[in-house]
C-alpha cells in the first residue's frame, strides 16, 4: 500500500525569478496520503530543459520535507509524489522512487531475469517499482526515438502490461513532456484524475491524479473521475488529457480493504463512498452479532465501543441496529504511526499501548462490545481487550467488520504471512481465547462484499479482491510464488539489520531510472562473502544506502 500524485500545472512557466511551482500543490497532497505510507515519501518535479529535481528520505512528510521548507528547492510546472509503505523491497528512501507505484508485481523474479538477461538493464533496488520502471523504460528504448510522442507511450504501455502481473496504479513523468497514470486490469488498486483553473494563467488548466479523491477536492479540484482498470492518461504539459485503453478490463474488482481500512472515510472509490461502505459493514455486523449471540447476551451489552479511527463509522452502525448505547472508550493519541503499517511486528505491539488509552468509566462494570475494522495478527487486539479489562471491564465481547484473513495479500499490502494470521487454522472460539475474550464475531465475506456492490454506481464495481479471506485471487498467481514471498519475509528479517552493501562504479540516468555501468557491488558488513550472492539474488537483503540516481535535495543542509 502506497500513496501516489502526479501534477501537471496549465501555466507551465520557466522564469526562475517566478517559477511555477507544482511542488507546493504536491506537498500538501501528501499530507491527505500520509495514512497510506510513513516509511518514506518524496517529491520529483521537472523544469527547464527537462531537468529533474527531487526531494525524498525516510519517514513521514513533515520530516522529510522539513515542515514545507525544503519545498522552495523543486521548481518546475509538473511533477509527481509518493508516499511508500514498504510490501516488496525494504524499507529505504532509494525505493521512493520518482516513479510513483502503488500495488505488487507477482511475477517479478521473472521480471528481475528478463531484465539481467535480455534487457540487460541493471536493478538497484528489491523494489518492484524500479523493475516495472525498467520494463516500462526499456520498451520505450525500443521505439529507437530520441523523443517520443503519446502513441509511443500508450503502446510502450501496452507491451509492459504484457509481462507485468499484479495489481498497480502508478504515476509517471517523462522530462520536458507531461505526466502519466495508468492501473493494472483489474482496478485492484485506485487512482483518480481532477481537473481546475490555473492560479496564475486565466484560462489554462492544473490536472492531477491522486490514489484518493480527497486529496484532489481538499486542494480544489472537480471533476474528478477514476482512471479505469486497463486504461492510462497522459497529460501533455498545455494540452486536454489523452486517455487510451492500454489493455483490455479483464475484471473490475478493487481491493476491498481499501474501504475496509485503508482508505480514508472523506474518500470515494469507483464511485463508492468509503464512509458509506463502512456504515453498511456495520448494519451487516450487527445483524450477524444478533445471529450468534442471541436477545438475551445483547441486553448484557452496555455499550458498543469502536476501536478509533477506522472502525467509529461501522460502531455507530453497530449501536444503531442493536439498540445500544455507543461510546467513546478509547482516546486516539494523534501523534504516533498507524501501527499496522509500521514494518517490525515489535514496533506493532509497542505501538499499541502509545496509540490507544482506556476512559476508565466507560468500562468499569461493564459488558462492552468492541468493534475493529479487522483482526490481523491478533497482536493489536489482544492488547486493546487487555486495556479493557484493565479499566474494569466484566465481559468483553470482539467483533470485526471483515472476515477472518487467513490468507496473504499479494497485491501491495503486507499483512503477514500465513502462520502469523490469528485465524489461520482457527474458528472464532478459539481466537476469542487467544485475545482473552468472551466472544469474536467476524463478518460475513458476502455480507462485506455486499457492504460495498449495493452502493456501486452503474457501470461500477460488483466484485472485488477478496483472496485475504478465502485465498481466491482475481489474478492468476505464479506457482511457487507464495513460497517465494515467505522466504524474501523470513531471510529479510533475519539478515537486514547485519548486511550493508555499497556500490562501486559509476551510474548513469535513463529515463529517470539509475543504471550501473558495470553492475557490481562489494559487501561492507558483517555477513560472509560467500553468503551475499545468493541472498542478493533471492531479494534477501537489498543495499541499505542513499539512492545514487537523481541528486537528492533532501540530503544538503536544510535552508532557513
Amino acid at each position: 500500500m502506497c500513496g501516489v500524485l502526479g501534477l501537471i500545472l496549465g501555466h507551465v512557466g520557466d522564469d526562475p525569478d517566478a517559477p511555477c511551482k507544482a511542488a507546493v500543490a504536491l506537498h500538501e497532497a501528501l499530507y491527505f496520503l500520509q495514512h497510506r505510507g510513513q516509511d518514506a515519501c518524496g517529491i520529483a518535479t521537472c523544469a527547464a530543459g527537462g531537468r529533474i529535481y527531487q526531494c525524498k528520505g525516510n519517514g513521514m512528510a513533515a520530516k522529510v520535507f522539513a515542515d514545507g521548507m525544503r519545498v522552495q528547492d523543486l521548481p518546475g510546472s509538473m511533477g509527481i509524489g509518493h508516499l511508500r509503505y514498504p510490501t516488496a523491497g525494504t524499507s529505504s528512501n532509494a525505493e521512493s522512487q520518482p516513479f510513483a507505484h502503488n500495488g505488487n508485481l507477482i511475477n517479478a523474479p521473472e521480471l528481475r531475469q528478463h531484465l539481467d538477461t535480455v534487457a540487460h538493464r541493471h536493478i538497484n533496488t528489491d523494489s518492484d517499482s524500479e523493475l516495472m520502471l525498467n520494463v516500462f523504460a526499456n520498451e520505450l528504448n525500443e521505439t529507437g526515438k530520441a523523443r517520443v510522442n503519446t502513441d509511443d507511450i500508450f503502446n510502450a504501455l501496452g507491451r509492459m502490461y504484457e509481462r507485468c502481473s499484479g495489481g498497480w496504479a502508478c504515476t509517471a513523468m517523462i522530462a520536458g513532456f507531461g505526466v502519466l497514470g495508468f492501473r493494472d486490469s483489474y482496478g485492484i488498486r485506485p487512482l483518480v484524475l481532477g481537473e481546475k483553473e490555473s492560479d496564475t494563467l486565466p484560462g489554462a488548466r492544473d490536472y492531477m491524479l491522486a490514489s484518493e479523491s480527497i486529496a484532489l477536492r481538499q486542494l480544489g479540484f472537480t471533476n474528478i473521475r477514476d482512471i479505469l482498470p486497463g486504461q492510462a492518461v497522459f497529460i501533455q504539459k498545455g494540452r486536454a488529457p489523452v486517455f487510451h485503453q492500454v489493455q483490455e478490463p479483464k475484471a473490475y474488482s478493487p481491493d476491498i480493504f481499501e474501504y475496509v481500512y485503508f482508505a480514508r472515510p472523506d474518500t470515494v472509490i469507483d464511485g463508492i463512498s468509503v464512509h458509506a461502505s463502512r456504515q453498511r459493514m456495520g448494519y451487516k455486523l450487527a445483524d450477524k452479532i444478533r445471529e450468534l449471540l442471541g436477545d438475551e447476551v445483547i441486553k448484557d451489552i452496555d455499550a458498543v465501543i469502536p476501536i478509533p479511527e477506522t472502525s467509529n463509522t461501522s460502531a455507530a452502525s453497530v449501536s444503531e441496529r442493536l439498540g445500544l448505547k455507543f461510546c467513546q472508550g478509547f482516546v486516539k493519541n494523534r501523534y504516533v504511526f498507524r501501527t499496522f503499517i509500521m514494518p517490525q511486528q515489535g514496533a506493532r505491539q509497542k505501538g499499541v499501548r502509545r496509540k490507544l488509552s482506556a476512559i476508565q468509566t466507560e468500562f468499569e462494570g461493564r459488558c462492552v462490545l468492541l468493534v475493529d475494522d479487522s483482526i490481523v495478527r491478533g497482536t493489536t487486539s489482544k492488547e486493546i481487550v487487555a486495556m479493557a479489562r484493565e479499566a474494569g471491564a466484566r465481559k468483553v465481547i470482539f467483533a470485526s467488520c471483515a472476515p477472518p484473513i487467513t490468507a496473504p495479500h499479494i497485491y501491495g499490502i503486507d499483512l503477514a504471512s500465513p502462520t502469523e494470521l490469528i485465524a489461520s487454522g482457527k474458528d472464532r472460539f478459539a481466537i476469542a481465547k487467544s485475545i482473552d475474550a468472551e466472544e469474536v464475531i467476524y463478518q460475513d465475506l458476502d455480507d462485506l462484499k455486499a457492504s460495498c456492490a449495493e452502493l456501486s454506481p452503474p457501470g461500477g464495481p460488483t466484485e472485488f479482491e477478496v483472496g485475504v479471506f478465502c485465498g481466491k485471487y482475481v489474478t492468476p498467481v505464479p506457482e511457487g510464488y507464495f513460497e517465494h514471498l515467505n522466504q524474501l519475509r523470513g531471510t529479510k528479517r533475519k539478515y537486514a539489520a547485519h548486511a550493508q552493501i555499497s556500490s562501486s562504479g559509476p551510474t548513469i540516468i535513463v529515463g529517470g531510472s539509475q543504471v550501473g555501468i558495470n553492475g557490481s557491488a562489494s559487501p561492507v558488513g558483517t555477513l560472509g562473502a560467500k553468503d551475499l550472492p545468493e541472498m542478493l539474488r533471492n531479494g534477501a537483503i537489498s543495499p541499505v544506502r542513499d539512492d545514487i540516481s537523481i541528486h537528492n535535495l533532501a540530503n544538503e543542509p536544510e535552508r532557513r
